[in-house]
């Protein structure tokens, strides 16, 4: 028999997936975050997954990972920084995935960036990704920073996706109009949107792309950072 599944928004591109078996924490960026629906210094998780290094991904995943002892898995360089700060790292490749304690972790690809400021500049860091997460019998589709892909049309055809959180707010990843079109290639049960109304260059109105998605036959739920739902 198979467990129920809570999903917390905690704002901007954070959730906290929690099962009986584990808690597992998605692109911590609390401290700093006006969306954010905890402290990082309250979180309490097993698994830390970055998807890429930018600051509002990254975030406070290297301090929580080191509090909690949680185990942080990221595409291979990005784990190595983390892994020299002294937190417990699994590094992965693109593609590539592993089965955890709570269930299966795979990443998936992302058109984006992925850096961290450095003296002179950005210090590029491996590749941004998404991740497929196979938990319960379930399966979620978290995809990161990202444009439009055609790699959205495969894994929509090749994975019965329960649920998918994609970007909506434009500017620095997909906006409505394209997080739709993914919507209708991946064929999600339910999909809530991230990654907008966290600063002004990224404000959009998700009312938007609800109906945007809803015109494929989708559905979508608009979360409120501290909104959790059930799979």
């Amino acid at each position: 028999m198979k467990s129920a599944i809570s999903v917390q928004y905690l704002g901007h591109s954070c959730f906290l997936i929690a099962t009986p078996k584990a808690k597992i924490l998605i692109d911590p960026f609390l401290t700093g975050n006006p969306k954010a629906a905890a402290k990082a210094e309250d979180v309490e998780c097993d698994f830390i997954l970055v998807s890429h290094a930018h600051a509002d991904h990254y975030g406070d995943a290297v301090s929580i990972a080191k509090r909690t002892g949680a185990t942080l898995i990221a595409v291979y360089e990005l784990a190595l920084h983390a892994g020299a700060q002294g937190v417990k790292v699994e590094p992965l490749g693109c593609g590539g995935g592993k089965d955890f304690s709570f269930g299966r972790v795979q990443l998936t690809i992302a058109h984006h960036t992925s850096s961290v400021d450095g003296p002179s500049g950005p210090v590029m860091l491996g590749s941004p990704v998404g991740f497929l997460i196979r938990i319960e019998g379930k399966t979620i589709y978290f995809a990161g920073d990202t444009a439009l892909t055609m790699d959205m049309q495969l894994l929509g055809e090749r994975k019965q996706i329960d649920l998918a959180m994609l970007p909506i707010g434009d500017h620095f990843t997909m906006g409505m109009e394209d997080a739709a079109e993914a919507v209708r290639m991946l064929k999600p049960k339910l999909t809530v949107p991230m990654h907008y109304n966290t600063f002004e260059a990224i404000q959009v109105d998700p009312g938007v792309f609800v109906r945007e998605a809803g015109k494929h036959g989708y559905q979508v739920e608009v979360m409120q950072p501290g909104a959790s739902i059930t799979l």
